[in-house]
């Protein structure tokens, strides 16, 4: 894995041996994205399986082997839908030989990695037929190829928009405390030519007033059946002053990442992160000392504030939940 909290003055790329070691770096941010973190999640479960010696205590074994992924981070569907792909694979398979057992895995992670960048360039295609031939565009966080297998969900529409011959414009949100945006969008669009503007997160009203943002496009960590999504923290903010300049808000996510069993975005776990991400930068205090820190790693944008949900399978309009439901059924 690339090392993101290293990102953009340093490119470090690690390996790992253990499931301990993938869901610590899950945890830690090393890795970060909720496509991104599905696939890790179910990487992880087949290098936990692979170094099993014996079938003795197999479903404890396995159980727990999920089980440590499962405890890493509350909000990203992606991570959880992992763990249920996996055990279907185990449960298929588990009266086969270890040997068996541990390729089955192993085959089935990596078909989780390939399919993501197939359903990123998929969004892609769908989410870009929204975006105008000359468009300024603002995103916030990182769902770029970071944030996933590669190529990306909001960052693929607007890839997939300059390959289709578009004149793109990113304005890219910073992103605190965790700066996703200013050390890993703008890392990836400096990559692929793609002119971008970084601005604070405070700044996103002023150029909207202006005229000089038109539509927003984000990724989602988890989308409730209902259309409520959870995205970085900031998303719910700069959906309000999308609705309030009458700009396009899409949200452009795979379906792995809908969770159909949480009916509301009021039942979506909201992760808290160490304050030390707010208090500090590299290692420097930046607050004063005893001051009461919060730092929620994501809110619910409600979908009354979403224009279009962009999907592999095409572009969700409400109402959310019947359309939804219906991507299922397909």
């Amino acid at each position: 894995m690339i090392d993101q909290r290293l990102l953009p003055t340093q490119e470090i790329y690690n390996t790992y041996k253990t499931v301990e070691e993938v869901a610590e770096a899950i945890r830690s941010m090393v890795i970060r994205g909720a496509p991104a973190i599905g696939v890790a999640s179910a990487m992880g479960i087949a290098l936990g399986v692979k170094n099993l010696i014996s079938k003795e205590n197999l479903e404890e074994e396995f159980n727990n082997i999920c089980h440590i992924i499962h405890e890493t981070r509350p909000t990203a569907r992606n991570l959880f839908w992992a763990i249920e792909r996996m055990r279907k694979i185990f449960d298929n398979h588990k009266k086969s030989s270890l040997k068996d057992l541990q390729n089955v895995l192993e085959e089935e992670a990596i078909q989780v990695h390939k399919e993501d960048i197939e359903i990123n360039r998929k969004i892609g295609e769908h989410g870009q037929q929204l975006l105008s031939q000359k468009v300024n565009v603002l995103t916030h966080c990182n769902a770029g190829a970071l944030a996933t297998a590669g190529y990306g969900t909001a960052l693929g529409v607007i890839r997939a928009a300059v390959e289709n011959g578009k004149e793109v414009q990113v304005f890219a949100d910073e992103t605190r405390p965790f700066l996703q945006g200013s050390r890993l969008t703008a890392w990836e669009m400096m990559k692929e030519n793609i002119p971008c503007t970084l601005i604070t997160d405070n700044m996103a009203g002023y150029f909207m007033r202006l005229g000089e943002i038109e539509a927003v496009v984000v990724g989602a960590d988890r989308i409730a059946a209902n259309g409520d999504v959870a995205n970085k923290i900031g998303t719910y903010s700069v959906a309000i002053l999308a609705k309030e300049h009458n700009l396009p808000f899409y949200v452009a996510a795979p379906l792995s990442t809908i969770d159909l069993a949480t009916p509301t975005g009021d039942q979506i776990p909201i992760e808290q992160r160490d304050i030390k991400e707010v208090a500090e930068m590299h290692g420097k205090r930046l607050v004063p000392q005893e001051t009461s820190i919060a730092n929620p790693a994501f809110d619910i944008t409600p979908n009354h504030l979403i224009s279009a949900i962009i999907t592999e399978q095409g572009i969700v309009k409400k109402p959310y939940q019947e359309n939804i439901a219906s991507l299922f059924q397909k």
